[in-house]
Parts: structure tokens; C-alpha cells; sequence
């Protein structure tokens, strides 16, 4: 772990670190994580998923929609114990990598549900989500996006109206923290 993120991390080093060891290790066997990304890990990977927890209000729900190895939700578990977490990913071997990974780091705030995102259209709604369709009204989008994420956003302006977005934002997280920091854009459901 690199010195300035245990810092940044605080009581949710420990995990993960642990968190670390499984991505490195049957995460990059089972074929979830690229053995070229384990050297990068930390700075591409967990760290800038960590950031994201600092735009997160609190205890909330938080969807992380089609979860893969568990990124960003398993470090948002990690580091917003009071926020319920549920990884939502259709593919078995990556539910059941998340879910020994939930066991492993007993987050008792996370759970894995398999299945599509439009097959919980309807059933589940939460606080926090990367798909509109499961939004509660009032719930926000987080989405990590690069350098074009303000031409990408005036470029869907009339989509995002049509889909019910209220408010779009372009922010920045990690400044200080994360080299360079996260683009991520907040989009916020019509009431």
C-alpha cells in the first residue's frame, strides 16, 4: 500500500489491503483483473474508487451496477460502513468472486445480487447508482468518466433531459489525494 493512502483510507486500510491481495491474486487468476493492471493497482484502481466515497451523501444505498471485480463497490463498502452496498453483476463467476470477497472482508454492509440491471427495474431502488432506471427520485449518478467528460455531457444534454436528469455536474475528486484525480460526473434524478 503506498504510504499516503493509508492516511487517506484510515480505518478501511486494513480491508483494503486484503482487498488488494484477493484483486492481485484470484482476481487476476479468475481472469477479472489483467495481470498488467496489479503494478497499477493501487493508484488506477483502489484509490481512485476511494474518491468517489467523498461525493457519496451519506449514509445512503448505493448501487454498483454491473460490479465486475467489485470496483468501486467494494472500496465504497469499505470505507462507508453505514451505507448499504449491493454489488449487482449478472455474470456467476464474478458474483461468486464478489461474494467471497464480501465474506473474506466480512462487509456486513455489502451484498451480491446476480442478475441484469433491467431485471430489478421496478424491484429496488436506492440512493446512489450508475443506471437511472433504478434511481429513487432525487438520487444521484455517479460516474467516473476522463478529460471529456464536460464535451460528453453537453454532447448528451437532451438525452440526460429525456431520461429525467434534473441537475448534471462535472466534478472532481481526489484533488491532492489521487494524481491526477477522478472526473466524475453527478447527475441528479427529477423529484
Amino acid at each position: 500500500m503506498p504510504a499516503a493512502a493509508r492516511e487517506m483510507l484510515g480505518h478501511a486500510a486494513p480491508g483494503m489491503e486484503l482487498y488488494a491481495r484477493l484483486l492481485a491474486g484470484p482476481g487476476v487468476e479468475r481472469g477479472l483483473l489483467g495481470p498488467n493492471e496489479v503494478p497499477r493497482l493501487w493508484e488506477r484502481h483502489l484509490l481512485n474508487s476511494a474518491v468517489i466515497a467523498e461525493l457519496v451523501p451519506g449514509p445512503c444505498s448505493v448501487l454498483d451496477l454491473g460490479s465486475g471485480a467489485g470496483l468501486p463497490g467494494i472500496v465504497l463498502a469499505l470505507l462507508l460502513p453505514d451505507s448499504e452496498v449491493i454489488l449487482l453483476e449478472p455474470a456467476l463467476r464474478r458474483a461468486t468472486f464478489l461474494e467471497e470477497c464480501v465474506a473474506e472482508l466480512t462487509l456486513g454492509n455489502a451484498r451480491v445480487v446476480r442478475a441484469r440491471a433491467e431485471q430489478m427495474a421496478g424491484t429496488l431502488a436506492v440512493d446512489v447508482v450508475t443506471a437511472l432506471g433504478l434511481l429513487k427520485p432525487g438520487g444521484i449518478v455517479l460516474a467516473v468518466k476522463g478529460a471529456r467528460a464536460a464535451a460528453e455531457v453537453r454532447d448528451a444534454e437532451r438525452a440526460l433531459s429525456r431520461l429525467g436528469v434534473r441537475d448534471v455536474e462535472v466534478l472532481t475528486a481526489g484533488s491532492g489525494k489521487v494524481d491526477p484525480a477522478a472526473t466524475v460526473v453527478r447527475l441528479t434524478a427529477c423529484q
